[in-house]
Protein backbone atom coordinates (compact mmCIF):
# COMPACT_ATOMS: atom_id res chain seq x y z
CA UNK A 1 0.00 0.00 0.00
CA UNK A 2 1.23 3.23 -1.15
CA UNK A 3 0.90 6.19 0.77
CA UNK A 4 1.46 9.97 -0.52
CA UNK A 5 5.08 11.75 1.08
CA UNK A 6 4.00 15.42 0.22
CA UNK A 7 7.19 17.50 1.10
CA UNK A 8 8.88 16.42 -2.36
CA UNK A 9 9.33 19.84 -4.23
CA UNK A 10 10.63 20.59 -7.89
CA UNK A 11 14.51 20.26 -6.88
CA UNK A 12 14.31 19.10 -3.46
CA UNK A 13 12.79 17.57 -0.32
CA UNK A 14 11.28 20.15 2.21
CA UNK A 15 8.62 20.14 4.81
CA UNK A 16 7.85 20.93 8.37
CA UNK A 17 8.74 19.15 11.22
CA UNK A 18 6.91 16.41 12.01
CA UNK A 19 3.79 16.50 10.06
CA UNK A 20 5.80 16.49 6.34
CA UNK A 21 8.94 14.91 7.40
CA UNK A 22 9.90 12.78 9.75
CA UNK A 23 11.92 9.60 10.72
CA UNK A 24 9.70 7.50 8.79
CA UNK A 25 9.74 9.65 5.62
CA UNK A 26 12.99 9.88 5.98
CA UNK A 27 13.91 6.24 6.18
CA UNK A 28 11.52 5.35 2.92
CA UNK A 29 13.48 8.46 0.86
CA UNK A 30 16.96 7.46 2.12
CA UNK A 31 15.83 3.41 0.73
CA UNK A 32 14.36 5.45 -1.85
CA UNK A 33 17.79 6.98 -2.86
CA UNK A 34 19.59 4.23 -2.54
CA UNK A 35 17.08 2.01 -4.67
CA UNK A 36 17.20 4.51 -7.57
CA UNK A 37 20.63 5.22 -7.37
CA UNK A 38 21.88 1.38 -6.75
CA UNK A 39 24.07 2.85 -4.34
CA UNK A 40 27.21 0.87 -2.65
CA UNK A 41 27.93 3.93 -0.78
CA UNK A 42 26.06 7.88 0.05
CA UNK A 43 27.55 10.35 1.49
CA UNK A 44 25.44 12.31 3.89
CA UNK A 45 26.06 15.42 5.83
CA UNK A 46 23.38 18.14 8.01
CA UNK A 47 23.00 21.37 8.79
CA UNK A 48 22.52 22.86 12.23
CA UNK A 49 18.63 22.59 13.06
CA UNK A 50 17.09 20.51 15.96
CA UNK A 51 15.69 17.54 14.11
CA UNK A 52 19.06 16.87 11.87
CA UNK A 53 20.91 14.17 13.77
CA UNK A 54 17.30 12.62 14.01
CA UNK A 55 16.78 12.44 10.10
CA UNK A 56 20.43 11.44 9.42
CA UNK A 57 19.64 8.37 11.85
CA UNK A 58 16.57 7.62 9.90
CA UNK A 59 18.05 8.40 6.13
CA UNK A 60 21.05 5.92 6.86
CA UNK A 61 18.62 3.45 8.06
CA UNK A 62 17.12 3.27 5.03
CA UNK A 63 19.60 3.48 3.33
CA UNK A 64 21.72 0.69 5.01
CA UNK A 65 18.11 -1.14 4.17
CA UNK A 66 20.06 -1.52 0.70
CA UNK A 67 22.85 -3.29 1.99
CA UNK A 68 24.83 0.48 0.90
CA UNK A 69 27.72 2.02 2.78
CA UNK A 70 26.68 5.41 4.54
CA UNK A 71 29.25 7.90 5.01
CA UNK A 72 28.73 10.90 7.38
CA UNK A 73 30.96 13.86 6.77
CA UNK A 74 29.21 15.76 9.86
CA UNK A 75 27.67 19.24 10.05
CA UNK A 76 29.11 20.99 6.62
CA UNK A 77 27.25 23.05 3.82
CA UNK A 78 25.19 21.51 0.85
CA UNK A 79 28.26 22.16 -1.43
CA UNK A 80 30.56 19.76 1.17
CA UNK A 81 28.60 17.32 -0.15
CA UNK A 82 28.77 18.34 -3.83
CA UNK A 83 32.74 18.23 -3.15
CA UNK A 84 32.50 14.84 -0.92
CA UNK A 85 30.25 12.30 -3.71
CA UNK A 86 33.23 13.08 -5.95
CA UNK A 87 36.16 13.48 -3.61
CA UNK A 88 34.80 10.04 -2.39
CA UNK A 89 33.69 8.87 -5.46
CA UNK A 90 29.86 7.84 -3.92
CA UNK A 91 26.56 7.08 -5.76
CA UNK A 92 24.44 9.58 -4.00
CA UNK A 93 24.88 12.32 -1.77
CA UNK A 94 22.34 13.95 0.96
CA UNK A 95 22.44 16.93 2.50
CA UNK A 96 20.00 17.35 5.37
CA UNK A 97 18.96 21.27 5.50
CA UNK A 98 16.07 23.08 4.87
CA UNK A 99 18.53 26.27 3.81
CA UNK A 100 16.62 29.31 4.77
CA UNK A 101 12.95 27.67 6.13
CA UNK A 102 12.22 28.41 9.75
CA UNK A 103 13.78 25.94 12.37
CA UNK A 104 10.97 23.97 12.35
CA UNK A 105 10.94 22.62 8.75
CA UNK A 106 14.26 20.54 7.54
CA UNK A 107 14.54 19.08 4.04
CA UNK A 108 16.89 16.80 1.86
CA UNK A 109 19.14 18.10 -1.38
CA UNK A 110 19.96 15.05 -3.28
CA UNK A 111 22.88 14.23 -5.82
CA UNK A 112 23.72 11.27 -7.88
CA UNK A 113 27.52 10.49 -8.65
CA UNK A 114 29.73 13.33 -9.53
CA UNK A 115 27.40 15.60 -8.05
CA UNK A 116 24.62 15.32 -11.10
CA UNK A 117 21.60 17.12 -9.45
CA UNK A 118 18.32 15.36 -9.71
CA UNK A 119 14.65 17.10 -10.26
CA UNK A 120 10.96 15.97 -10.49
CA UNK A 121 11.72 14.70 -13.93
CA UNK A 122 14.78 13.74 -13.68
CA UNK A 123 15.09 11.19 -10.78
CA UNK A 124 13.28 12.94 -8.07
CA UNK A 125 10.25 11.86 -9.03
CA UNK A 126 11.35 8.38 -9.29
CA UNK A 127 12.88 8.25 -5.66
CA UNK A 128 9.64 10.00 -4.49
CA UNK A 129 7.71 6.66 -5.71
CA UNK A 130 9.92 4.22 -4.80
CA UNK A 131 9.91 5.82 -1.67
CA UNK A 132 6.26 5.75 -0.95
CA UNK A 133 5.87 2.08 -1.74
CA UNK A 134 8.86 1.42 0.69
CA UNK A 135 7.85 -0.70 4.00
CA UNK A 136 9.04 1.32 7.61
CA UNK A 137 11.44 -0.76 9.11
CA UNK A 138 12.54 0.74 12.77
CA UNK A 139 14.51 -2.17 13.47
CA UNK A 140 17.57 -1.50 10.96
CA UNK A 141 20.84 -0.33 12.73
CA UNK A 142 22.72 1.99 10.32
CA UNK A 143 26.25 1.68 10.34
CA UNK A 144 27.50 4.91 9.69
CA UNK A 145 31.71 5.66 8.85
CA UNK A 146 32.48 9.11 9.21
CA UNK A 147 34.72 11.12 6.74
CA UNK A 148 36.73 14.63 7.40
CA UNK A 149 36.71 15.80 3.90
CA UNK A 150 37.38 19.84 5.46
CA UNK A 151 41.08 20.17 4.72
CA UNK A 152 40.32 18.64 1.22
CA UNK A 153 37.42 21.03 0.45
CA UNK A 154 39.23 24.23 1.08
CA UNK A 155 41.85 23.05 -0.58
CA UNK A 156 39.87 23.16 -3.33
CA UNK A 157 37.90 25.96 -3.34
CA UNK A 158 41.45 28.21 -2.34
CA UNK A 159 42.37 26.63 -5.64
CA UNK A 160 40.48 28.90 -7.52
CA UNK A 161 42.26 32.19 -6.72
CA UNK A 162 46.33 32.74 -6.16
CA UNK A 163 46.29 33.24 -2.82
CA UNK A 164 49.77 34.32 -2.50
CA UNK A 165 48.19 37.74 -4.62
CA UNK A 166 45.39 38.26 -2.05
CA UNK A 167 45.83 41.83 -0.18
CA UNK A 168 45.16 41.79 3.36
CA UNK A 169 41.62 43.17 3.91
CA UNK A 170 38.85 43.68 6.90
CA UNK A 171 35.95 41.86 6.49
CA UNK A 172 32.57 41.69 8.39
CA UNK A 173 31.15 38.25 7.66
CA UNK A 174 27.47 37.15 9.15
CA UNK A 175 26.83 33.19 9.01
CA UNK A 176 23.54 33.92 10.40
CA UNK A 177 24.33 30.87 12.61
CA UNK A 178 24.22 28.85 10.00
CA UNK A 179 26.98 26.39 8.60
CA UNK A 180 29.48 28.96 7.00
CA UNK A 181 31.16 29.22 10.67
CA UNK A 182 32.94 26.65 10.99
CA UNK A 183 34.49 27.10 7.52
CA UNK A 184 35.29 30.83 7.65
CA UNK A 185 37.05 29.44 11.04
CA UNK A 186 38.74 27.06 8.98
CA UNK A 187 39.89 29.41 6.36
CA UNK A 188 41.52 32.20 8.74
CA UNK A 189 44.67 31.16 8.78
CA UNK A 190 45.37 30.93 5.09
CA UNK A 191 44.19 34.00 4.18
CA UNK A 192 45.73 37.49 4.82
CA UNK A 193 42.05 38.50 5.74
CA UNK A 194 40.99 39.75 9.61
CA UNK A 195 37.31 38.75 9.74
CA UNK A 196 34.76 40.52 11.82
CA UNK A 197 32.46 37.27 12.63
CA UNK A 198 28.84 38.18 13.26
CA UNK A 199 26.39 34.90 13.94
CA UNK A 200 29.26 32.87 13.79
CA UNK A 201 28.72 30.14 16.08
CA UNK A 202 26.08 27.28 14.43
CA UNK A 203 23.10 27.16 16.09
CA UNK A 204 19.27 25.49 14.81
CA UNK A 205 17.08 27.55 16.91
CA UNK A 206 18.37 30.58 14.77
CA UNK A 207 18.42 33.08 17.70
CA UNK A 208 18.80 35.75 15.71
CA UNK A 209 16.34 35.13 13.11
CA UNK A 210 16.06 32.68 9.68
CA UNK A 211 19.64 32.97 7.93
CA UNK A 212 18.09 34.49 4.00
CA UNK A 213 19.84 37.82 3.39
CA UNK A 214 17.51 37.95 1.08
CA UNK A 215 15.08 39.65 3.54
CA UNK A 216 15.92 43.08 3.56
CA UNK A 217 15.39 43.33 7.37
CA UNK A 218 18.03 41.20 7.80
CA UNK A 219 20.43 43.24 6.07
CA UNK A 220 21.06 46.03 8.83
CA UNK A 221 23.05 43.73 11.16
CA UNK A 222 25.84 42.89 8.69
CA UNK A 223 25.50 46.83 7.22
CA UNK A 224 25.92 48.38 10.47
CA UNK A 225 28.64 45.96 11.48
CA UNK A 226 30.87 46.86 8.43
CA UNK A 227 30.09 50.50 9.05
CA UNK A 228 30.90 50.31 12.77
CA UNK A 229 34.01 48.39 12.15
CA UNK A 230 35.35 50.52 8.74
CA UNK A 231 35.32 47.19 6.80
CA UNK A 232 36.40 47.40 3.52
CA UNK A 233 33.00 45.05 2.99
CA UNK A 234 30.73 42.60 4.13
CA UNK A 235 29.74 38.97 3.42
CA UNK A 236 26.29 37.03 4.22
CA UNK A 237 25.54 33.65 3.77
CA UNK A 238 22.42 31.68 4.17
CA UNK A 239 21.47 28.76 6.72
CA UNK A 240 23.71 25.94 4.24
CA UNK A 241 25.69 28.82 3.04
CA UNK A 242 25.15 27.84 -0.79
CA UNK A 243 24.23 31.60 -1.63
CA UNK A 244 26.62 34.23 -0.99
CA UNK A 245 25.45 38.30 -0.62
CA UNK A 246 27.61 41.28 -0.29
CA UNK A 247 27.67 44.56 0.94
CA UNK A 248 30.17 47.39 0.22
CA UNK A 249 32.66 49.63 2.37
CA UNK A 250 29.08 51.83 3.00
CA UNK A 251 27.28 48.89 4.31
CA UNK A 252 25.00 49.11 1.37
CA UNK A 253 23.78 45.67 -0.12
CA UNK A 254 24.51 45.04 -3.60
CA UNK A 255 22.45 42.95 -5.59
CA UNK A 256 23.87 39.81 -6.70
CA UNK A 257 22.96 40.62 -10.38
CA UNK A 258 25.76 43.14 -10.65
CA UNK A 259 28.41 40.31 -8.95
CA UNK A 260 27.61 37.80 -12.26
CA UNK A 261 29.55 40.33 -14.66
CA UNK A 262 32.11 40.42 -12.10
CA UNK A 263 32.85 37.29 -11.65
CA UNK A 264 31.79 36.62 -15.24
CA UNK A 265 34.60 38.93 -16.41
CA UNK A 266 37.24 37.37 -13.41
CA UNK A 267 36.64 33.42 -14.88
CA UNK A 268 36.61 35.17 -18.72
CA UNK A 269 40.25 36.37 -18.21
CA UNK A 270 41.72 33.04 -17.77
CA UNK A 271 38.93 31.08 -19.95
CA UNK A 272 38.71 33.61 -22.70
CA UNK A 273 36.05 33.03 -25.19
CA UNK A 274 33.87 30.74 -22.97
CA UNK A 275 30.28 30.65 -22.32
CA UNK A 276 28.64 31.75 -19.08
CA UNK A 277 25.21 31.05 -18.49
CA UNK A 278 22.62 33.12 -16.79
CA UNK A 279 18.72 33.50 -16.10
CA UNK A 280 16.50 35.40 -17.72
CA UNK A 281 14.89 37.74 -14.37
CA UNK A 282 17.48 40.35 -15.02
CA UNK A 283 20.25 40.15 -18.14
CA UNK A 284 21.29 43.62 -20.29
CA UNK A 285 24.14 44.31 -17.55
CA UNK A 286 25.09 40.05 -17.78
CA UNK A 287 25.14 40.41 -21.26
CA UNK A 288 27.09 43.24 -21.97
CA UNK A 289 29.74 42.44 -19.23
CA UNK A 290 30.20 39.28 -20.81
CA UNK A 291 30.31 40.73 -24.18
CA UNK A 292 33.22 42.68 -22.95
CA UNK A 293 35.11 40.08 -22.08
CA UNK A 294 34.85 38.29 -24.79
CA UNK A 295 33.03 35.55 -23.56
CA UNK A 296 29.29 34.16 -25.07
CA UNK A 297 26.54 34.58 -22.52
CA UNK A 298 23.59 31.74 -22.57
CA UNK A 299 20.62 32.65 -21.00
CA UNK A 300 18.84 29.11 -19.22
CA UNK A 301 15.46 29.10 -17.12
CA UNK A 302 16.13 29.96 -13.37
CA UNK A 303 16.93 26.82 -11.21
CA UNK A 304 19.56 24.94 -10.20
CA UNK A 305 18.64 21.98 -12.43
CA UNK A 306 18.32 24.00 -15.37
CA UNK A 307 21.38 26.39 -14.92
CA UNK A 308 23.56 23.21 -14.34
CA UNK A 309 22.50 21.39 -17.17
CA UNK A 310 22.87 24.36 -19.78
CA UNK A 311 26.38 24.74 -18.28
CA UNK A 312 26.97 20.68 -18.84
CA UNK A 313 25.62 21.37 -22.69
CA UNK A 314 27.82 24.15 -23.45
CA UNK A 315 30.97 23.76 -21.04
CA UNK A 316 30.15 26.93 -19.43
CA UNK A 317 32.81 28.12 -16.98
CA UNK A 318 30.24 29.92 -15.05
CA UNK A 319 26.43 30.24 -13.98
CA UNK A 320 25.03 32.82 -12.18
CA UNK A 321 21.53 33.66 -10.69
CA UNK A 322 20.51 36.95 -9.44
CA UNK A 323 19.24 34.80 -6.05
CA UNK A 324 22.54 34.35 -5.00
CA UNK A 325 23.53 31.35 -6.88
CA UNK A 326 26.74 31.01 -8.36
CA UNK A 327 28.09 27.81 -10.25
CA UNK A 328 31.25 26.85 -11.68
CA UNK A 329 32.57 24.30 -14.10
CA UNK A 330 35.76 23.36 -12.42
CA UNK A 331 33.17 22.30 -9.28
CA UNK A 332 31.74 19.98 -10.69
CA UNK A 333 29.02 22.48 -12.30
CA UNK A 334 28.00 23.43 -8.88
CA UNK A 335 27.32 25.88 -6.65
CA UNK A 336 29.25 27.38 -3.94
CA UNK A 337 28.78 30.45 -1.37
CA UNK A 338 32.47 30.78 -1.15
CA UNK A 339 34.44 30.59 -3.81
CA UNK A 340 32.47 33.55 -5.05
CA UNK A 341 33.83 36.08 -2.55
CA UNK A 342 37.37 34.54 -2.99
CA UNK A 343 36.99 35.32 -6.44
CA UNK A 344 35.93 39.09 -5.78
CA UNK A 345 38.97 39.04 -3.19
CA UNK A 346 41.30 38.37 -6.09
CA UNK A 347 39.94 41.02 -8.64
CA UNK A 348 39.95 43.83 -5.47
CA UNK A 349 43.40 42.84 -4.90
CA UNK A 350 44.53 42.82 -8.67
CA UNK A 351 42.37 45.76 -9.57
CA UNK A 352 43.24 48.18 -6.49
CA UNK A 353 39.51 49.03 -6.47
CA UNK A 354 37.05 48.69 -3.75
CA UNK A 355 33.99 46.38 -4.18
CA UNK A 356 31.74 49.66 -4.80
CA UNK A 357 34.60 51.40 -7.72
CA UNK A 358 34.16 47.83 -9.19
CA UNK A 359 29.81 48.08 -9.26
CA UNK A 360 28.79 51.70 -8.95
CA UNK A 361 28.98 52.26 -12.65
CA UNK A 362 27.34 48.91 -13.52
CA UNK A 363 24.19 49.99 -11.17
CA UNK A 364 24.43 53.73 -12.51
CA UNK A 365 24.25 52.00 -16.54
CA UNK A 366 21.37 49.60 -15.25
CA UNK A 367 19.57 50.68 -12.04
CA UNK A 368 17.14 47.63 -11.01
CA UNK A 369 14.33 46.89 -8.90
CA UNK A 370 15.32 44.39 -6.88
CA UNK A 371 13.09 40.80 -6.62
CA UNK A 372 9.70 41.68 -5.42
CA UNK A 373 7.31 38.77 -4.53
CA UNK A 374 3.51 39.34 -4.73
CA UNK A 375 0.97 36.64 -3.36
CA UNK A 376 -1.71 36.09 -5.77
CA UNK A 377 -4.34 33.31 -6.01
CA UNK A 378 -3.83 32.56 -9.94
CA UNK A 379 -0.30 33.56 -10.90
CA UNK A 380 -0.57 31.40 -14.39
CA UNK A 381 -3.77 33.58 -14.62
CA UNK A 382 -2.43 37.05 -13.78
CA UNK A 383 0.58 35.63 -16.39
CA UNK A 384 -1.57 35.81 -19.17
CA UNK A 385 -3.68 39.28 -18.31
CA UNK A 386 -0.26 41.24 -17.87
CA UNK A 387 0.91 40.05 -21.24
CA UNK A 388 -2.37 41.12 -22.83
CA UNK A 389 -2.34 44.48 -21.48
CA UNK A 390 1.29 45.37 -23.19
CA UNK A 391 0.50 43.77 -26.32
CA UNK A 392 -0.16 46.49 -28.09
CA UNK A 393 2.90 48.53 -27.13
CA UNK A 394 4.59 45.58 -29.38
CA UNK A 395 7.75 44.60 -26.76
CA UNK A 396 9.65 41.88 -27.42
CA UNK A 397 8.37 38.76 -25.07
CA UNK A 398 10.07 35.70 -24.09
CA UNK A 399 8.33 32.99 -22.19
CA UNK A 400 11.43 31.04 -21.05
CA UNK A 401 10.79 31.70 -17.65
CA UNK A 402 7.27 33.36 -17.58
CA UNK A 403 7.61 36.15 -19.33
CA UNK A 404 9.85 38.70 -20.21
CA UNK A 405 9.48 42.03 -22.02
CA UNK A 406 11.71 43.81 -23.50
CA UNK A 407 11.31 47.67 -24.49
CA UNK A 408 14.27 50.19 -25.78
CA UNK A 409 14.85 51.39 -22.92
CA UNK A 410 13.52 49.13 -19.92
CA UNK A 411 12.61 45.24 -19.37
CA UNK A 412 10.98 43.30 -16.22
CA UNK A 413 10.11 39.65 -15.93
CA UNK A 414 7.47 38.36 -14.03
CA UNK A 415 7.58 34.43 -13.30
CA UNK A 416 5.16 32.26 -11.01
CA UNK A 417 6.92 30.78 -8.16
CA UNK A 418 7.81 26.60 -7.92
CA UNK A 419 6.75 26.42 -4.39
CA UNK A 420 4.08 29.10 -3.19
CA UNK A 421 1.46 31.16 -4.68
CA UNK A 422 3.55 34.39 -6.01
CA UNK A 423 4.65 35.98 -8.92
CA UNK A 424 8.12 37.39 -8.70
CA UNK A 425 8.81 40.73 -10.63
CA UNK A 426 12.46 42.16 -11.63
CA UNK A 427 12.72 45.25 -13.38
CA UNK A 428 15.89 47.15 -15.00
CA UNK A 429 15.97 49.68 -17.52
CA UNK A 430 18.92 51.17 -19.44
CA UNK A 431 19.99 54.19 -17.50
CA UNK A 432 17.49 55.68 -16.30
CA UNK A 433 16.71 54.76 -11.95
CA UNK A 434 13.16 57.41 -12.44
CA UNK A 435 11.87 55.32 -15.28
CA UNK A 436 12.84 51.82 -13.11
CA UNK A 437 10.80 52.82 -10.38
CA UNK A 438 7.96 54.40 -12.33
CA UNK A 439 7.70 51.22 -13.99
CA UNK A 440 7.65 49.18 -11.00
CA UNK A 441 5.21 50.54 -9.35
CA UNK A 442 2.90 50.47 -12.90
CA UNK A 443 3.36 46.67 -12.80
CA UNK A 444 2.91 46.32 -9.38
CA UNK A 445 -0.51 48.28 -9.74
CA UNK A 446 -1.50 45.94 -12.23
CA UNK A 447 -0.96 42.88 -10.69
CA UNK A 448 -2.81 44.62 -7.61
CA UNK A 449 -5.27 45.48 -9.97
CA UNK A 450 -5.48 42.38 -12.57
CA UNK A 451 -5.68 39.51 -9.92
Amino acid sequence: MTSEISCFKAYDVRGRIPSELNQEIAFKIGAGVASHFSTKSVVVGYDVRPSSLDILDALARGIASHDSEVISIGLCGTEEIYFATNHLNTDAGVMITASHNPADYNGLKIVGSGAMPVSMDSGLGDIKSIAESVEYNANIKPDINNADVRDSYLDEILSFIDVDNIKPMKIVVNSGNGCAGPVVDALESRLPITFIKIQNEPDGSFPNGIPNPLLIENREVTSQAVIEHKADLGIAWDGDFDRCFFFDASGSFIENYYLIGLLSEELLRSNPGDHIVHDPRLVWNTREEVLKARGTPVLSKAGHSFIKEAMRANKAVYGGEMSGHHYFRDFYYSDSGMIPWLLLLQNISNSGQSLSELVDDRIQRYPVSGEINTKVDEPGVLLERIKEHYLPQQPIIDDLDGYSFEFSDWRFNLRMSNTEPLVRLNVESRGDEKLMNDKTEEILDLIKNLS
